[in-house]
């Protein structure tokens, strides 16, 4: 039996993974997120530990003898975020987490400090990237920075509570800005840049390597009959493909959940160049990806259902069963600003078009094609590096809808994929890396692609009608930069 646990923004899920790679158990703990200024966006981890023993308390109650039975654990986890530990570990301040935007500035003098900073790391500095959070607290919080011993992303860090070993996988430290993405090691000119050393960084690992064992006070709670083997895991998007099977080059997926991702598997590192596209190494060994993000994707909808007052499912039986053609209203989904392709956290979205015969289904509609929009904002910027996608899967709650799926498919015009278990996420994918990091199993017979259930393709009569939207859509962004 292995455990797969990802850490995520919303919540704690565990699942519980037999040999056969059947799910015969899950449990989800929510979590909450504190936004005290606008920007900031943060969370305390003993709360991460707290749900993870709750989640695990839980499948101990309703499957006590399969949890016994677990051989191996992995960690997936929400990227980018900054936990502070002081010479004792103990946590010095709130982690910040990947959608806090207030280290706009830092981004800039990281560059300033670290020229190659896009060469070697692959990636444009951001300020959901880890390395300007921990220069802001450095800038605005030097009592704190002046404590810091490590320096640790989530995952990393629940790894440390439950194993007492500090351990990051590639995949994950990939978003911290301080790796070397193609040599696959810590470079110290980044860690300088941010008035760091080497010694503050957890060991690197693959995430199929085995990286601790569960401490012997929580497997005696969970009746285990021994200690658990941790492997190194993976970041949420890396364990995801691990689940999908994306471990090839050239295997493809688009993710609608909160955040939108458009993900590609390479056999080398590509860095991103001036595409804000990210250049990350994967969870398994001697494979690398590149990665288009769009920051409010499903989590556009979810904004637009507490705004109205009606829950998603309402709103969209409001609307046909395929795309009728562009909605009149056009939708910018910067709610929580915006990295690919124009890597600004301070842009805020909106609607433009409205009329007095304007209707809520229209204003569905745009937000469902502001997302698509965006997310070839993102096929877009992957086509310029170099990278051209022509298929892809695709996953994630907005997956569900095949309204959503089709108008993506028409507005990216390529041919989507809906999957049989498209929905297992990072905890199926980390206790797949588990089991590898336990039995030793090739990665590609562990890791393999689920079923294709239904093929989308895009519509000739509608490709016209929304390539001319996409060209009015992609005149918002300057438009609302202009606005003070």
């Amino acid at each position: 039996m292995y455990l797969g646990i990802d850490l995520g923004t919303s919540g704690i899920k565990a699942v519980l993974v037999d040999q056969n790679q059947n799910v015969i158990a899950a449990h989800t703990e929510k979590l909450g997120v504190s936004r005290p200024y606008p920007g900031w966006s943060e969370q305390d981890p003993d709360d991460w530990y707290d749900a993870t023993l709750r989640a695990l308390d839980a499948l101990h109650q309703s499957h006590p003898e399969a949890l016994a039975s677990v051989r191996g654990i992995g960690l997936s986890g929400q990227q980018h975020g900054a936990v502070l530990l002081d010479e004792n570990g103990t946590v010095l301040r709130p982690c910040l987490l990947w959608n806090d935007t207030r280290a706009e500035s830092e981004c800039s003098l990281f560059e300033h400090r670290f020229p190659l900073c896009r060469q070697i790391t692959g990636n444009i500095a951001m300020p959901g990237f880890t390395a300007p959070k921990v220069m802001w607290v450095a800038r605005h919080e030097p009592e704190v920075f002046a404590k810091v011993t490590h320096v640790v992303l989530p995952k990393a860090w629940l790894r440390f509570r439950m194993t007492g070993s500090l351990i990051e996988d590639m995949s994950d430290a990939s978003g911290s800005l301080w790796l070397d993405t193609g040599r696959r090691l810590w470079s110290d000119a980044a860690l300088e840049a941010s008035n760091l050393r080497l010694a503050a960084m957890p060991a690197l690992c693959e995430g199929t390597d085995a990286a601790g064992r569960l401490s012997t006070d929580l497997t005696t709670r969970w009746g285990m009959k021994e200690a658990p083997v941790f492997a190194g895991g993976a970041g949420d998007n890396a364990a995801g493909a691990v689940g999908l099977g994306a471990i090839h080059t050239g295997d493809a997926f688009l993710s609608l959940g909160t955040s939108g991702v458009v993900w590609v598997t390479t056999d080398s590192f590509h860095p991103g160049g001036n595409h804000a596209i990210h250049s990350f190494c994967h969870a398994v060994p001697n494979q690398w990806h590149q990665m288009g993000v769009t920051l409010s994707a499903a989590a556009s909808l979810a904004w637009w259902s507490r705004v109205t007052g009606m829950d998603e499912k309402t709103l969209l039986a409001e609307l046909p069963e395929s795309p009728e053609g562009p909605s009149p209203v056009l939708f910018a989904p910067y709610l929580s600003g915006e990295r690919t392709p124009h890597n600004d956290g301070t842009i805020r979205g909106g609607f433009v078009g409205l009329s007095q015969d304007t209707t809520r289904a229209q204003m569905t509609q745009a937000v469902l094609e502001g997302v698509a929009f965006s997310f070839r904002d993102a096929l877009e910027g992957l086509a310029e590096s170099g990278t051209v996608i022509t298929e892809a899967d695709v996953i994630g709650g907005g997956s569900r809808s095949p309204l959503w799926t089709s108008i993506l498919a028409n507005v990216l015009g390529i041919t989507l994929h809906r999957l049989a278990n498209g929905e297992q996420g990072g905890a199926f994918g980390a206790a797949r890396l588990a089991r590898i990091a336990v039995t030793g199993e090739d990665v590609s017979a562990v890791c393999l692609p689920p079923e294709r259930v239904a093929s989308i393709m895009p519509d000739d009569r509608l490709s016209g009608p929304y390539r001319q939207a996409y060209a009015r859509y992609r005149a918002l962004y300057p438009a609302l930069k202009s606005i003070p």
